[in-house]
């Protein structure tokens, strides 16, 4: 990419989430990806730099190794025009959603971070031949904690997401509660992931969205965005299902293209798809917790039916669902077991802000950095070092804490409930997208839906 060649009109808003914006380009398979700040909060150009090349060295050292270097992509830091870039933001405000822009896309420093667009992939020359299709998952977190600090009962029987359904609902995030539970997802049961996947097409959120040729052809932005269409989706699927079979339109139509979706992402999220370097999450944590949400819809339509849900089957060591869900599991605490720790190194470098750089909060995300996450002891020493290593075990904390820790340096101490609820507790990793079974990298915060969220591809030509 030329950065001193920028026209503002070759770009298109892609997505956006609580800390980035992301543009794709409207030929090339790329796509930028830019900070966004409070309108009262800026940072120097030094600062945003840091900050994503920090992503990419944590991408880089860290989430390689524990995936495998199939499954991530790092993208890199690339300085852009000033003019470019405020021009794009001039041209793309009228396309944001309303409950994103309480932020600003940072139009002063001129970096962002270039990454392939993967909604489209480097094949879509052929695309006029047979359109490529990516279906995009963000599956959220697949396991109920069982930490002994967690206090709240509700916790060791219904998942997170599922308690979050009704907060959000409640604040009018969303319209209606989504009958959608991660541990049905995860269980590796057929049955159960049919009715997960189910559920995520009829309540989208914005936790699926489907591509065609990288247009953006089903999922929602927000509240405010029109109810998904199951008719319209289908028009747009039939032909890669049943391209010459005659299958009538009408809901008879739909269901059908419906079902074979819902079986096609499953068969591919099951399937094991490396060939490369694997992933070195040393003796990871096993399973455990309870196997199923008690608050899952299709839990609670079996009880009334007075049978028992069918347990997790186990899922593939090699799928991408295996992988993601041993890297969350790595959160041994939970946020009740976690935030003691990190108020402890709070409190430490309140008193000695020197040690920041010797322990590595802002960076350098090495091999050093690395092999302390394998540090998997339990026995608390009182020591700032245990806390620390601990907060690492949060797969994404390192990122989060960098972030809060300067929050409160800068504008006060935040409240635990204000952390609890925007840092620490966010479990999920990594993104992928996979191509007729085979892994293909994802770069971090490409769709800029939450940096580092767990989200999930596929996508067939």
């Amino acid at each position: 990419m030329d950065e001193g060649k920028m026209d503002e009109n070759e770009w298109r808003y892609h997505g956006e989430g609580n800390k980035s914006l992301v543009v794709a380009h409207a030929q090339r398979c790329v796509v930028l990806r830019f900070l966004k700040f409070p309108p009262n909060r800026k940072k120097t150009s030094e600062e945003i730099f840091q900050h994503l090349q920090n992503i990419v060295d944590f991408g880089k050292n860290v989430m390689k190794e524990f995936l495998g270097e199939n499954y991530v992509h790092c993208g890199e830091v690339v300085q852009l025009p000033l003019d470019f870039v405020k021009q794009l933001c001039l041209k793309i405000q009228c396309e944001r959603p309303e409950s994103r822009c309480d932020k600003d896309l940072d139009t002063l420093s001129g970096y962002a971070l270039c990454l392939p667009n993967l909604a489209r992939l480097q094949t879509y020359q052929f695309a006029e031949r047979r359109p490529i299709l990516c279906v995009e998952i963000k599956p959220k977190c697949g396991f109920i904690p069982s930490s002994s600090d967690v206090t709240h009962e509700l916790k060791h029987r219904v998942c997170r997401y599922c308690m979050h359904q009704h907060l959000k609902v409640a604040t009018g995030k969303w319209k209606q509660i989504s009958k959608y539970c991660p541990l049905d997802l995860y269980s590796g049961n057929k049955q159960r992931m049919y009715f997960a996947l189910k559920s995520l097409l009829q309540e989208a959120q914005n936790n699926l969205k489907i591509f065609k040729n990288g247009e953006l052809i089903y999922g929602c932005k927000d509240a405010r965005s029109p109810m998904a269409d199951w008719s319209e989706l289908a028009h747009h699927l039939k032909p890669f299902f049943f391209p010459s079979n005659g299958l009538a339109s009408g809901p008879h139509c739909t269901r059908a293209v419906i079902r074979e979706l819902v079986r096609v992402i499953t068969r591919v999220l099951l399937s094991g798809s490396d060939k490369g370097r694997a992933g070195a999450l040393r003796s990871g944590p096993g399973l455990r917790g309870p196997p199923v949400c008690e608050a899952s819809p299709f839990s609670r339509s079996l009880r009334c039916q007075g049978k028992n849900t069918p347990e997790r089957s186990g899922l593939p060591k090699g799928c991408l669902l295996y992988k993601t869900l041993q890297v969350q599991m790595l959160d041994l605490l939970d946020i009740e077991g976690l935030y003691p720790l990190y108020r402890r190194v709070e409190r430490y470098l309140e008193e000695f802000p020197e040690e920041r750089k010797t322990l590595q909060i802002d960076g350098p995300y090495d091999e050093a950095f690395y092999q302390r996450l394998l540090d998997l002891s339990t026995e608390d020493d009182g020591t700032v070092a245990f806390a620390l290593t601990k907060m690492m075990h949060e797969p994404t904390c390192v990122m989060r804490f960098v972030h809060i820790h300067n929050t409160a340096t800068e504008e006060g101490t935040l409240s635990p409930g204000w952390r609890q609820e925007r840092g620490l507790l966010t479990r999920e990793n990594h993104r992928h997208i996979v191509r007729t079974g085979t892994a293909v990298p994802r770069g971090p915060g490409q769709t800029g839906i939450k940096s580092w969220s767990v989200l999930m591809s596929l996508s067939w030509l």
